[in-house]
């Protein structure tokens, strides 16, 4: 059987991982990205408190990835759970790292002239600091995206959803018919939808950052 029939054959599940794929990534995403805005929130003001938040998450980065999912099955059982919580722990670093970056490259006149005017601490936060950090927020965002579409695939491991199983199955079945067709199949589509990832990801900074800002 060739490749496209292959993909002709076995359209539906494929559709049915790239799903999931995509909604395990996306729902990760998400919380990671809250957490790792807060904890660049919570330290960016202190030299320590930065290093500490950076080094802790970049020490996660180590740990290999099918290691940090078999820790976690003893504790959290096999399935969603071990996936979203390696995903999330994954996802940190770059979230936390640009938070800090874009929250201490914000001018220190624009904070000024807004306590000048009465703004309290949280007003200057949020209407000021954040939007003006922003645009290396989402740079963060897309680095641990495209991280954590290839991650996703390992979570097969521990009975995870996602294209990761296509290519666990294609691997144990080494030497059968379609063995390189199923790793193939799951290896473009994790490439196909990291693409597609990155585009709407373009397509937010565009309508969410000032051109004078990208400029």
């Amino acid at each position: 059987m060739s490749f496209w029939e292959y993909l002709i054959t076995r359209h539906q599940q494929l559709l049915t991982d790239a799903f999931q794929h995509v909604s395990a990534v996306f729902q990760c995403m998400v919380i990671a990205t809250v957490l790792g805005v807060v904890i660049g929130v919570v330290s960016y003001r202190s030299g320590w408190g930065g290093s500490l938040a950076i080094t802790s998450t970049a020490t996660i980065l180590t740990i290999p990835s099918l290691a940090a999912i078999g820790l976690l099955i003893p504790l959290v059982g096999l399935g969603v759970a071990p996936t979203v919580i390696t995903l999330t722990l994954y996802g940190l670093l770059p979230i936390v790292r640009n938070s800090i970056v874009g929250l201490r490259g914000v001018d220190p006149a624009l904070v000024d002239a807004a306590t000048g005017i009465g703004m309290s601490r949280t007003a200057r936060l949020c209407r000021v600091e954040l939007p003006l950090a922003w645009p290396p927020i989402l740079t963060g965002i897309r680095v641990s995206t495209q991280m954590l579409m290839g991650i996703a695939a390992i979570a097969a491991y521990a009975s995870g959803p996602g294209l990761g199983n296509e290519i666990f199955r294609g691997i144990a079945s080494l030497g059968s018919a379609n063995a390189i067709n199923q790793v193939l199949a799951g290896t473009l589509g994790i490439v196909v939808l990291a693409l597609l990832f990155d585009a709407a990801y373009v397509l937010l900074g565009r309508l969410t950052i000032p051109r004078g800002i990208r400029a």
